[in-house]
């Protein structure tokens, strides 16, 4: 059985900054947002959350994908993995909002998701009043739908998501599961991250026989509408959506790249430089990144004098331009 998130009450932006934050392990937060307005608006009825979101409707389209009642929900791939079993496109947010309604009347029900919607430029004032009490300055985003399945996947942010309306399952796994989920090609994804290719409503063990191991490692928690989960860097998560008519906002934000670039573009180099090199080249690599960058054994440059740390000391804005010029000049030879 897969291990309940631990839940914790009255947490301020203190104890989530420097207790919860710290840890890196999900939590799931009852009634955080049970007072917001647009909570009480979902528990009142879709149509009456419907009326509140459209008070600050700026009228812009936005993503969504929209599939067919065969595939129950689950926005995946074709059989043959060359394009997706659900169409994307844009619409209007409220004429989203009220297709989902016509769907409420439906025996077999179409399925549509409207993806990450920043509230700033589309639901101005939105933000201001459903305050997040656990963090500041970082943008809400909207997603609705009906019964859908988000599959298993991770983001390079750390996440609080709360539940708005409706009532939403996830199931969560650490970065270390990554092998026991099986996941599915990197160049073409159904909404930008990659995603796992286990159904998880019908696990084929056969074909992916170590998800056992990841089902016995997950966590999962249920959440109502005014509940919040906060959901760590880079953590697996899986979604489902459990009523015909659901709202989640939720919040992206990880610590300054500083002109350091991104962690996904040190993935990519060496996906191209290191992959391909025999397996002896490869584990010397994986000692000098565990010593030289996860730095297992402590600080790497400890024993030099701090000014002759250089790239194993703190960067300076002038180092750190130095080694992205180094590293364009590096990738533009042929």
């Amino acid at each position: 059985m897969p291990t309940p998130i631990p839940e914790r009450a009255n947490v301020t932006a203190e104890v989530f900054e420097n207790e919860i934050l710290p840890a890196a392990r999900p939590v799931v937060f009852r009634g955080l947002v049970k007072d917001w307005p647009v909570v009480r608006a979902g528990i009142e009825s879709p149509q009456a959350l419907c009326a509140y979101v459209r008070r600050f409707d700026r009228g812009n389209s936005v993503s969504t994908m929209h599939g067919p009642p065969s595939i129950k929900g689950r926005f995946f791939y074709s059989e043959d993995l060359s394009g997706f079993n659900f169409q994307q496109g844009t619409a209007k947010l409220i004429a989203s909002f009220d297709y989902l309604l016509q769907q409420l009347d439906q025996d077999q029900p179409a399925y549509l998701a409207v993806q990450s919607v920043p509230t700033r430029a589309n639901l101005p004032g939105f933000e201001a009043d459903n305050p997040m009490p656990l963090l500041n300055d970082v943008e809400p985003r909207v997603w609705i739908g009906n019964s859908v399945i988000v599959a298993a996947h991770h983001d390079p942010s750390e996440n609080i998501a709360a539940c708005t309306a409706g009532r939403r399952r996830f199931t969560l796994f650490a970065p270390e599961q990554l092998p026991n989920l099986y996941m599915g090609p990197f160049e073409m994804t159904p909404a930008g991250a990659t995603i796992s290719m286990v159904d998880f409503d019908k696990p084929d063990f056969e074909r992916y026989p170590r998800f056992r191991d990841a089902l016995e490692a997950s966590h999962t928690a249920d959440l109502e509408p005014g509940d919040a989960i906060y959901i760590p860097y880079l953590w697996w998560h899986h979604v489902r959506s459990l009523e015909r008519f659901n709202m989640l906002v939720n919040y992206w934000w990880a610590p300054p790249a500083n002109g350091r670039g991104r962690p996904q573009d040190a993935f990519l180099v060496a996906a191209l430089t290191i992959k391909a090199l025999p397996p002896p080249h490869r584990q010397a690599w994986r000692e000098i990144f565990n010593y030289y960058i996860f730095q297992d054994d402590g600080p790497p440059g400890a024993h030099l004098p701090e000014e002759r740390r250089g790239i194993l000391g703190d960067l300076s804005a002038e180092a750190i331009r130095a080694i992205r010029a180094q590293l364009a000049r590096t990738l533009s030879r042929k």
